[in-house]
């Protein structure tokens, strides 16, 4: 069983949307008080907005109940530098490497996400798995 947990936007629209399998899977990652980052809120937000429909006011819900179920980590200027640092050396995009980032500043072990390499470890630390592989 992981310990402390990151979740990346995708898997956050996937517990939000539509009834599916991927909802289903999604949804009880959000039990033990996962991290997630001002980031993840900010790409939330817009996806709700622009591909969920959602209006301002079910968007701010969904960030309200984001900020009650989650640790909500905030990106510093630590937090950047240590991105760039892990964009070089693991090639990833800024976004992916500062989601990244964020999840080792929070001494994460586990971070869920269906966009980077499943089963791939950062640093010695921290594990991306892909919920969705079965």
């Amino acid at each position: 069983m992981p310990g402390k947990v990151f979740i990346d936007s995708n898997v956050v629209i996937y517990s939000v949307g539509q009834a599916s399998t991927k909802a289903q899977i999604a949804a009880p990652l959000f039990v033990g008080t996962p991290s997630i980052s001002t980031q993840v809120i900010s790409e939330t937000a817009n996806v709700a907005s622009r591909r969920l429909g959602l209006s301002v006011s079910e968007v701010r819900r969904l960030v309200v109940w984001l900020e009650a179920m989650c640790t909500v980590e905030i990106i510093t200027l630590e937090t950047i530098h240590l991105a760039l640092d892990i964009r070089e050396r693991y090639g990833f995009s800024w976004y992916d490497g500062l989601i990244v980032a964020t999840a080792l500043m929070a001494d994460c072990d586990h971070l869920y996400s269906e966009d980077m390499q499943h089963g791939q470890v950062i640093l010695g630390r921290l594990m991306i798995v892909n919920p969705f592989v079965r």
